[in-house]
């Protein structure tokens, strides 16, 4: 499965992304030279990138792996049953991931993305 950042995978990274933080910024600026690599097969929603590192210049984020932006996922009664995060790699977008702290509520993208726009 490549291609094309998918549309909810596009809208996560760009609100996660948001705002003035040069590393942020330095990231958004990647999202167009992204490629779908894969996701995962639990429908979790997590998304792993191809990104042409020649096309673009890294963040200043060092050498290692890092949590470039997170957000807790919310329901509509306030539990947190997880997170999503955006992970960097030498400073080039490597994969967003859906995380679940509960077994009794399903996470997933679109779960994120309403909290997200709340």
């Amino acid at each position: 499965m490549s291609g094309a950042l998918p549309a909810d995978v596009a809208e996560v990274l760009g609100v996660l992304l948001g705002g003035e933080d040069p590393v942020h910024a330095a990231l958004r600026a990647q999202m167009p030279h992204l490629r779908l690599a894969g996701r995962c097969t639990c429908e979790c929603g997590t998304a792993y990138f191809d990104l042409d590192t020649t096309a673009v210049s890294p963040a200043q984020s060092g050498p290692g792996t890092m949590v470039a932006a997170e957000a807790q996922i919310l329901t509509d009664n306030g539990d947190c049953p997880g997170e999503v995060l955006v992970f960097a790699q030498a400073g080039y977008l490597s994969w967003l991931e859906v995380c679940s702290w509960s077994d009794d509520i399903k996470v997933t993208l679109a779960l994120a993305q309403q909290t997200l726009h709340r």
